[in-house]
């Protein structure tokens, strides 16, 4: 598909007539705000009984055929979409055996068409000749998207990760992309409190990161802790080498800088960046507006969702009320289910509590700090040293059992949460920290156990055993060694 010169003034046109409308609908509309729910996405890799990748997700998905499931980006990923569940008393179990109970049934189904689920950051197993535009799902956005891209780029992909072992190549296709597997959190929040909890989300990526890391392989290389998080920021980058010379921000972004309102947010995305998908329809939002029905905005919804904010505005509309979220993107899927739920406990917990200090964390550091952070914790996990208003720079472990524990800990009790659930979800993140293990450090400790196998084999035989640890639903830093 090619977009003419006056696609994309009409899309530019309507774009900013509809921040215009958004920022009269923050001034005047009814937004819903009512108690927050846990609501989630979880993105899993499909491979054969080898545990090598499986192109196979529209035959799984078929198989599959429940409304809940959908395709991503790589014919070997799969998403599933989690309904909101309140934390309040035993929420979050209720949330872990609904997730267990869909994983199990997808499984099974996947079973009959030779897939299998494996939820991971990075599927270890993955070469870079499993990546090209041959292997996008069956999605007519996805092959628009890659055009699109590499229109921009005008060259191909530079992927480029200084890791333990380094990582050089190029790469024709934004497939690559498709290599990183999420856990991706949305907390709904008021327009009033929006700017609090995206700071404070900001804050919190980076011992995220450190606790949770699951991705230190890529294409048969040991890379990051946490590798995902560069890979993504280079798999869709549009600019070539002198526009990043030139100080042009990248679209996956952390960001510049703190904000006053969620506007700020969308302001910036449509001031900053061209429009990928310059489609238009025929609405007239500030019409719609003045006849009392909300409007849907999706030129800003559509140009938002190619945007890739580590932590994203979300602008929705449901059963004709509008709503925002803070959708967290930092996370790896996996390593087991119960890992999962810990992971969103740590993290709903905290965002009961930081939003509403007297004194807000984000007003005693920099921006840039909690952006070092981030990728600091994304290298070395929970090695890295990470900076703290009043502790200052200290190990991720210390920082999270010293000071975020406590006050997950106390935002449990505000949502509600049953103690004895609360106890042992944030449990499994205190024995992360004090035994130094997360799905990272397993896998590299399982391939190193395998020194004597060349380095394929030994990720294809350690993939397999992950998945049997997987199903058994221990967290990670129970899970045996070689």
């Amino acid at each position: 598909m090619v977009f003419s010169r006056e696609d994309r003034r009409r899309h530019r046109d309507k774009l900013r007539r509809s921040l215009d409308v958004l920022a009269q609908m923050l001034r005047e509309s009814r937004f819903e705000d009512d108690q927050p729910k846990a609501g989630l996405e979880i993105e899993l890799n499909l491979v054969d009984e080898r545990g090598e990748p499986a192109m196979k997700n529209t035959e799984v998905l078929a198989a599959i055929a429940e409304p809940d499931w959908a395709t991503e980006l790589g014919q070997f990923n799969v998403e599933i979409n989690v309904a909101p569940e309140s934390l309040e008393g035993d929420g979050a179990t209720r949330l872990e055996k609904l997730v267990r109970d869909r994983l199990n049934h997808a499984e099974e189904r996947a079973h009959t068409v030779g897939g299998h689920m494996l939820m991971i950051g990075i599927l270890p197993t993955l070469r870079e000749s499993d990546v090209h535009e041959g292997t996008l799902s069956a999605n007519s956005r996805y092959k628009l998207l890659n055009e699109q891209i590499f229109a921009a780029r005008g060259e191909d992909l530079h992927l480029s990760i200084e890791g333990d072992e380094g990582l050089e190549t190029f790469a024709d296709s934004i497939t690559p992309e498709a290599a990183c597997t999420s856990l991706q959190l949305h907390l709904q929040v008021s327009p009033e409190a929006f700017s609090a909890h995206w700071n404070a989300a900001q804050v919190l990526a980076g011992p995220q990161v450190a606790v949770a890391a699951n991705s230190p392989f890529l294409f048969g290389r040991r890379l990051w802790q946490e590798t995902r998080i560069p890979l993504f920021e280079q798999a869709t980058d549009t600019r070539p080498v002198e526009l990043k010379t030139q100080g042009v921000r990248p679209r996956v972004w952390f960001g510049e800088r703190w904000i006053t309102s969620v506007f700020d947010l969308f302001e910036e995305n449509s001031r900053y960046f061209p429009a990928l998908l310059p489609l238009c329809d025929d609405v007239d939002p500030q019409e719609q507006l003045a006849r009392g029905v909300t409007p849907e905005l999706g030129e800003l919804t559509l140009h938002n969702g190619t945007v890739y904010r580590w932590n994203r505005p979300v602008y929705a509309v449901v059963d004709g009320i509008p709503h925002l979220r803070v959708e967290n993107r930092v996370l790896p899927a996996g390593p087991s289910v119960v890992d999962v739920v810990a992971n969103v406990a740590f993290y709903y917990g905290l965002m009961r509590v930081l939003p509403h200090a007297e004194r807000p964390v984000w007003t005693r550091m920099s921006f840039v700090a909690a952006e070092e952070n981030l990728h600091s914790a994304a290298r070395h996990g929970l090695d890295a040293r990470l900076y703290w208003p009043g502790l200052g720079v200290v190990p991720a472990s210390e920082l999270i059992l010293r000071r975020l524990l406590p006050l997950a800990h106390e935002g449990l009790d505000l949502w509600g949460t049953d103690p004895g659930v609360r106890d042992r979800l944030l449990g499994i993140i205190e024995r992360r920290c004090v035994t130094g293990t997360t799905g990272a450090s397993w896998q590299t400790d399982a391939v190193n156990a395998m020194n004597g196998l060349d380095r394929h084999e030994a990720l294809r035989r350690m993939t397999l055993r992950y998945i049997e640890h997987m199903h058994t639903n221990q967290p990670v830093h129970t899970w045996p060694s070689f």
